[in-house]
């Protein structure tokens, strides 16, 4: 890999990701600063996930040149999302300011101090460069798709040094969201309920997300690809590059839970429409990036199913 990783900023940074991020960074010898629209959390002593902690709106440009002034970071993870899937029209305006207005200011800003590396987070939900007729399923898959159209005008007009990380069905401990597909069924059959679900019949690429972090740590330090091309403006898919029904992902949940006797019913909730089916091209990341998952989908449940019990049982949930 390349450089140090020195002062780093990472946006979305008391998200799910966000922590499991800053803190592997936090470990690797880097000064982290991240933002949140929230205020700082109470300090938890060596548990603390980061450096400095910075409660800034990044919808207002004049927010981000200060923060960026203020942190100095040598490489931007650009995490911060408003992240839901529904539909509503109502969404249309929250996540253009939250995902797409946040993009451009911090794009600006980092290319007027020429950080080395910014990392702009993706999604599954976003269209393939190669099937750019595919109309956005989302408000949140409108504003991302346009995000990643700025970051990769920002490399191809003006030079900043951008690597595009999309990101496929994250999962794993400390998902604080716990409306989310895999924490929702864990948590249902810790306390004895049964989950009310969908017809499960989409299939997803999921990714456990030690590997997703590690990727990304990757993107960070990483200048050039195994073949020796610039990595910078290059799309990199962190996925596992399988697809597994949601039926069968909560029928490993009932089995790993201790709960395969009663079985998941199917059908309570209507599917979402226009749901996307697409999966990481593992082997285009591995020869750009010298990455490819290490924790299989079961391996991946286990760890996760262990938390949530812990957590239960000491009373953080």
């Amino acid at each position: 890999m390349g450089h140090d990783l020195g002062t780093v900023l990472v946006t979305g940074g008391s998200g799910f990701i966000g922590q499991h991020l800053c803190a592997r960074l936090r470990g690797l010898g880097a000064r982290v600063h991240t933002t949140s629209r929230r205020p700082e959390p109470e300090a938890d002593g060596d548990g603390r996930w980061y450096d400095r902690w910075h409660q800034v709106d990044l919808a207002h440009g004049a927010a981000v040149d200060r923060l960026l002034d203020a942190s100095r970071p040598q490489v931007v993870y650009h995490l911060s999302s408003h992240v839901v899937g529904a539909r509503d029209r109502s969404l249309v305006k929250s996540t253009f300011d939250a995902n797409l207005s946040s993009t451009v200011h911090l794009l600006d800003a980092a290319s007027r101090l020429e950080c080395r590396r910014f990392v702009q987070v993706g999604s599954l939900e976003e269209p393939d460069f190669d099937e750019p007729s595919a109309a956005p399923s989302s408000p949140y898959a409108a504003a991302k798709a346009a995000a990643t159209a700025y970051a990769r005008m920002y490399h191809g007009l003006y030079g900043t040094p951008v690597v595009l990380a999309r990101l496929f069905m994250v999962y794993g401990p400390a998902q604080w969201a716990i409306n989310k597909l895999i924490p929702y069924v864990i948590l249902s059959l810790l306390r004895g309920e049964r989950p009310e679900l969908s017809s499960g019949q989409r299939p997803v690429d999921w990714i456990y997300v030690d590997d997703v972090v590690e990727g990304l740590v990757r993107l960070g330090q990483t200048t050039r690809t195994t073949s020796g091309e610039s990595l910078d403006g290059q799309r990199v898919d962190l996925g596992s590059g399988q697809l597994h029904t949601i039926r069968h992902v909560v029928e490993l949940l009932f089995q790993l839970c201790g709960a395969a006797g009663q079985g998941p019913t199917f059908g309570d909730l209507k599917d979402r429409p226009q749901e996307q089916v697409r999966k990481a091209r593992v082997e285009t990341t591995r020869q750009q990036l010298g990455w490819a998952p290490q924790i299989s989908l079961e391996e991946g449940l286990r760890r996760t199913i262990a938390w949530y019990r812990d957590a239960l049982a000491d009373g953080r949930i």
